[in-house]
């Protein structure tokens, strides 16, 4: 197996407790991990503001 490159940067997020218990129970709503939760909302919403462009889909 490959080894996938992380590119992936750490950072600090304060959110406040009402806003974390929403985000921790849509996340196991959609069986995510809470930071699984936050990478899919950040990542959908860079998209639909056309900040980051669409991954191509692979054809299988």
């Amino acid at each position: 197996m490959a080894k996938k490159e992380s590119s992936n940067k750490s950072f600090v997020l304060r959110v406040d407790a009402e806003t974390m218990d929403a985000i921790e129970k849509w996340a196991a709503d959609e069986f995510r991990s809470t930071n699984g939760q936050l990478q899919w909302i950040i990542t959908e919403a860079l998209r639909k503001s056309g900040r980051l462009k669409k991954k191509k889909e692979s054809k299988e």
